[in-house]
């Protein structure tokens, strides 16, 4: 899980390039959305599931895969 330490979130619709219009979250990424012939999304949890519902290209049934770990998480 700690390739993706440094990664942002680029939800919720996915935009490819730099800073896209629509990916102006500055969370860290937590979880990577499998997307068909195209690269997996990082989002943040907020933009999980608007990722899911609006994000170009991902798969259904959704493939989610944990990348990262929420900061100061309280158990």
């Amino acid at each position: 899980m700690s390739i993706h330490r440094e990664a942002q979130c680029r939800g919720p619709y996915g935009g490819d390039g730099g800073r896209p219009a629509g990916t102006d979250c500055s969370d860290p990424a937590v979880f990577e959305v499998a997307r068909y012939d195209r690269t997996p999304l990082l989002v943040c949890p907020v933009h999980l599931g608007p990722a899911l519902l609006v994000a170009d290209r991902v798969l259904w049934p959704p493939v989610i895969r944990l990348i990262g770990r929420v900061p100061d998480l309280q158990r």
